[in-house]
């Protein structure tokens, strides 16, 4: 009887576990490379779409009524594309852009700190639209947080930099106040830049394929 009680005892065999096929533990890093790619490729064609864009403009002079800069399209590829990728890959795309704008699109500075601010920190600042890369119906608010980064930049170059030491008039307001002319100056031509961004922003909403990361 024993005997047959031993029989009929099933053996004991460790659990089983499932393993993951090795070409999907293999596919994970492959497909990371292949984002890392696409993402490096979409910078440089939205770099390269900028400075073309950059000889596009209607420079704020004496005659425009303004004192300097100019409104253009610069930064609608480097928004697109932060909103494409995320901040670190935006503001990465703005500091490069801003380099080749300063040597390529006819940049100007009296120094190099002038350089710095004013042209590749500046458009740096834009790729802080990428902070809402997954809420792609916020784009208008993305391109307005990256212009108002870009006039941060460009403010604090006015009141350092280009500190004025006596009294000034610009745009008929005579002023001896560095912060109050740093703000007419850079307000003069991003604000207008600024509006033209949200606005052409608000038109990609419709073209949602633009705005999405593809899987």
């Amino acid at each position: 009887m024993e005997n047959n009680r031993d029989n009929l005892v099933e053996p004991l065999t460790a659990p089983k576990t499932e393993t993951v096929p090795e070409a999907a533990v293999q596919t994970k890093p492959a497909k990371k490379k292949r984002s890392t790619l696409r993402i490096m490729v979409e910078g440089g064609v939205c770099i390269a779409l900028a400075i073309a864009l950059s000889y596009l403009k209607i420079p704020i002079g004496l005659e425009f009524g303004g004192f300097g800069g100019s409104i253009d399209l610069v930064m609608i590829p480097l928004i697109v594309f932060a909103m494409r990728s995320n901040a670190g890959w935006g503001i990465g795309a703005g500091l490069i852009f801003g380099l080749l704008k300063f040597f390529f699109a006819g940049g100007s500075a009296i120094n190099w700190q002038s350089m710095l601010l004013d042209y590749v920190v500046a458009y740096g600042m834009v790729g802080l639209a990428g902070l809402f890369h997954r809420h792609f119906k916020l784009l208008p608010l993305a391109a307005f947080v990256g212009c108002l980064g870009r006039f941060a930049i460009h403010y604090l170059s006015g009141i350092t930099i280009y500190k004025i030491t006596g009294l000034e008039k610009i745009l008929n307001v005579e002023t001896a106040s560095p912060s109050l002319y740093s703000l007419i100056y850079n307000g003069s031509y991003m604000l207008p830049n600024t509006i033209i961004a949200v606005v052409v922003c608000c038109l990609l909403l419709a073209m949602p394929r633009i705005l999405k990361q593809p899987e």
